[in-house]
């Protein structure tokens, strides 16, 4: 058995009797209830503050507690609960003004058998007002939340419409538009066309075709393409995905999300080009050190090879048993000892190309001995500056340095026409400073872009594996500067392989030096 709701009811009457006619008339209509009766002011304050009521009946014609009053008691104690006027009189003027002030029905106390019904129908009518409040409530929450969201995402948040009758629309646009697309919500919203005309048209075929194949199988819409924003000259990248379903009308709407990707799409390409760089470089290196090994080996084959097949025939009159004078023995030992000159001479200086003895003594004294060799062979004159007589490095790294500084000397030589060069070598603040600045015609930007500048390239590579930098510079008919600069402390040992064992290394004017640097595992 279901058990009946006691209404509380809040009667403002000065009869009591009046209170109790009330009373009886509910309770004969089939209305439990519990009722207290005020017919003050402070009465109905301290019963509004003490008690949550269903229902507050008033007397109209209270001289000491009007009806506005009780409405203004009603609303600043915050109870949202119906107020039904009783009166003496049948009067439709002050009912009618009574209900636009805030009353929720007016009855003469003669009728009190329609009562029951206005408290019943008040009360629905009450719980629906406070269903829909809440509601509204929750909806002013949530939209806050979304605004929120779609405020701090990184892209453009939006609805699409594309009506049955092929006419597109964008329901929501949320604000990041105005940066994204230059295009504020309202205008976007406005006419929608004007999206597409952003989209640049070696993307738009693309993207009208993705979003036919998105429509007709309500598949998820992915497209990336380029726009570009009126008056800014910049292109700019967006991913746009979103997620159709059919409409009320038949439409299809979409929800997605714009985002700027720029940055990703440059750094691939940045990539793509590094990689596409490297793979030209690799290759060339790769036949450079074969030319390297076929110059090796025939020096070695053309020069101590023939030089050794000479000793033999030297030796082979001296081998049988024919008598022959002292001075003819005397003769070939001179002869041969000379020849055994040669080899060793041959055999220092291949030596000397595969890995400069002078690198033993230090980086500054390598520097120094390479600038002197190179005055000595091109006529240009090197002058040294190094503040330090002595730069403790890590071996790899003393050979890296010491190969750059070679490939630098090397593309003096063919390329600036200089007649005097300064070497500043400097250690500064854990790092490893050289700079080589030269008085030739200066290398311009196009020289330094060129697809064969392998050596400008490889240097640059070099000192990014050494977590360094390389810089090079120049004015017309104003000379050259290049400069590296490399961590010493941070440097672990430089483990290579053959094919980067020789990347960044030159050979001098006169002289073929291009080498293979000696990068053994340390244990």
């Amino acid at each position: 058995m279901i058990k009946k709701r006691v209404l509380k009811i809040l009667i403002v009457e000065n009869s009591a009797a009046d209170a109790d006619l009330i009373h009886d008339a509910l309770v004969k209509s089939g209305l439990q209830l519990n009722y207290k009766r005020v017919n003050t002011a402070h009465e109905l304050r301290d019963a509004l503050r003490t008690n949550v009521w269903d229902v507050v009946l008033s007397n109209a014609n209270l001289q000491q507690l009007g009806v506005d009053e009780i409405l203004h008691l009603l609303l600043d104690r915050g109870h949202d609960v119906p107020l039904i006027v009783l009166s003496e009189q049948d009067n439709e003027e002050a009912a009618i003004s009574l209900m636009e002030k805030g009353v929720c029905d007016f009855i003469v106390k003669k009728n009190l058998a329609r009562l029951a019904p206005i408290i019943r129908r008040s009360l629905k009518a009450a719980e629906n007002n406070r269903r829909i409040n809440i509601t509204q409530v929750a909806l002013q929450k949530s939209e806050a939340r979304f605004r929120a969201i779609t405020t701090n995402l990184p892209g453009v948040v939006f609805q699409f419409l594309l009506a049955p009758d092929q006419n597109e629309s964008f329901p929501y646009v949320s604000s990041a538009s105005e940066t994204l697309l230059g295009l504020s919500p309202h205008t976007l919203m406005s006419n929608a066309s004007l999206f597409a005309r952003l989209i640049l048209p070696d993307d738009k075929k693309n993207y009208e075709r993705l979003l036919q194949v998105s429509a007709e199988k309500l598949s998820t819409l992915n497209w990336e393409g380029r726009i570009q924003v009126k008056g800014d000259a910049d292109i700019k990248w967006i991913s746009l995905r979103a997620t159709p379903r059919m409409a009320a009308d038949g439409g299809i709407l979409w929800g997605g999300i714009m985002i700027n990707i720029t940055r990703n799409k440059l750094a691939e390409r940045e990539i793509a080009y590094s990689r596409e760089q490297l793979a030209e470089l690799s290759s060339y290196l790769q036949k450079v050190k074969e030319h390297e090994r076929a110059r090796i080996a025939r020096e070695i084959h053309d020069d101590i090879g023939g030089t050794l097949t000479a000793i033999k025939c030297e030796l082979v009159p001296c081998m049988d048993s024919t008598p022959r004078p002292s001075t003819f023995y005397e003769k070939k030992a001179a002869l041969i000892e000379g020849l055994v000159d040669h080899v060793i001479d041959s055999t220092r200086r291949i030596s000397l190309d595969l890995r400069p003895g002078i690198l033993d003594f230090g980086i500054v004294a390598a520097v120094q001995w390479q600038a002197k060799e190179f005055g000595r062979r091109t006529g240009i004159t090197a002058h040294v500056s190094c503040d330090n007589e002595e730069i403790l490095l890590d071996s790899d790294l003393s050979v890296a340095i010491f190969r750059i500084f070679q490939e630098i000397l090397t593309n003096i030589s063919k390329h600036a026409q200089a007649t005097d060069v300064w070497v500043t070598l400097a250690e500064s603040e854990g790092k490893i400073v050289l700079e080589v600045l030269d008085n030739g015609r200066g290398i311009n930007q196009q020289d330094m872009e060129k697809q064969d500048s392998f050596g400008i390239r490889g240097m640059r590579e070099r000192c990014q594996q050494l977590k360094g930098s390389f810089n090079i510079s120049g004015q017309q008919g104003k000379g050259t500067k290049a400069s590296i600069l490399i961590p010493i402390q941070e440097v672990k040992p430089l483990y290579i392989d053959d094919l980067a064992e020789n990347f960044g290394t030159g050979h001098d004017a006169g002289q073929n030096s291009f080498v293979k640097i000696d990068s053994r595992r340390k244990q």
